[in-house]
C-alpha cells in the first residue's frame, strides 16, 4: 500500500500571516527569519489608563492585543474564510518606573535621553497572537495569548552634544524611549542583556518557538 501521509487531502490548510503593525522594523526580522506575511494596520487608541502606567508589563500587552484585535474585526468584517495568524506588537522603554513611548517633541525626546545616559534600563516587546479559524464567513473560530519578552540595555554617559547631535538625525520621533538601537543609537550601548530583537521591536525566536505553527507561512 502506497504512504498517503503526503496527499492533498492531508495537508494543513494554508495560514495567512498578517502583521498588525506598520513598522519596517518589524517587518524586517519577520523577512529575515523567512516568513511570509501581509501588513495590515488599524489605527487604534494607545492612551493608558492609570493602572496600567503604574503596571509596564501589562500596558504593553494591553497595546499588542488591542492593535491586533483591530485588524481581526476588520478581516472578519470583510467575510475571510481561511486559516490565520495575526500578530500585534507594542514595545515600550521603562526607566526607573516611568514608561518612556514614543517622544511627542524634541524637547521630550532629549528629556528621554537624558533620563537613559549612563543607566540600565528594560525593553518591554508584547506580542499578542490570534489565531483565526474561518472555514465560512458565518463560521468562525478565534483564540488569542500574549506574552511579554523583555531586554535590559545599558547606555554609557552622554554628552548634551551627543544627544543633540542624534536628534538631528531624526531617528527618534517613531521610536519607544527616542533611540533606535539598530540605527545610530547603537553607539550609545555598552550592554544589551536579552534578545536584541526584543529591544528591536519583535522577539522572532520566541514567537516561532512559542507559535510553532507561524512556521507553516515560511517559504
Amino acid at each position: 500500500m502506497e504512504n498517503e501521509q503526503n496527499t492533498p487531502s492531508q495537508e494543513a490548510p494554508a495560514l495567512d500571516v498578517i502583521l498588525a503593525s506598520g513598522s519596517p522594523r518589524r517587518k524586517q526580522l519577520l523577512e529575515d527569519a523567512g516568513i511570509a506575511f501581509t501588513v495590515r494596520v488599524s489605527d487604534v487608541d494607545e492612551s493608558l489608563e492609570p493602572d496600567l502606567l503604574a503596571n509596564p508589563h501589562e500596558a504593553a500587552k494591553k497595546l499588542a492585543e488591542r492593535k491586533a484585535g483591530a485588524v481581526v474585526q476588520e478581516v472578519l468584517a470583510e467575510d475571510y474564510c481561511g486559516m490565520a495568524a495575526i500578530l500585534g506588537a507594542d514595545t515600550m522603554v521603562v526607566c526607573e518606573g516611568e514608561i518612556f513611548g514614543k517622544p511627542v517633541s524634541l524637547s521630550d525626546a532629549k528629556r528621554m535621553l537624558r533620563r537613559l545616559s549612563g543607566r540600565t534600563h528594560e525593553v518591554l516587546t508584547a506580542v499578542s497572537v490570534w489565531m483565526v479559524a474561518a472555514p465560512a464567513p458565518e463560521d468562525i473560530s478565534l483564540g488569542f495569548r500574549t506574552f511579554v519578552d523583555s531586554s535590559f540595555v545599558t547606555f554609557r554617559d552622554l554628552m548634551d552634544e551627543e544627544i543633540a547631535d542624534y536628534l538631528r538625525k531624526g531617528e527618534s520621533f517613531d521610536k519607544a524611549g527616542a533611540y533606535a538601537v539598530q540605527g545610530a543609537a547603537a553607539d550609545f550601548v555598552e550592554r544589551v542583556e536579552g534578545d536584541l530583537d526584543t529591544v528591536i521591536g519583535l522577539p522572532v525566536e520566541r514567537l516561532l518557538r512559542e507559535f510553532p505553527d507561524v512556521l507553516a507561512s515560511t517559504r
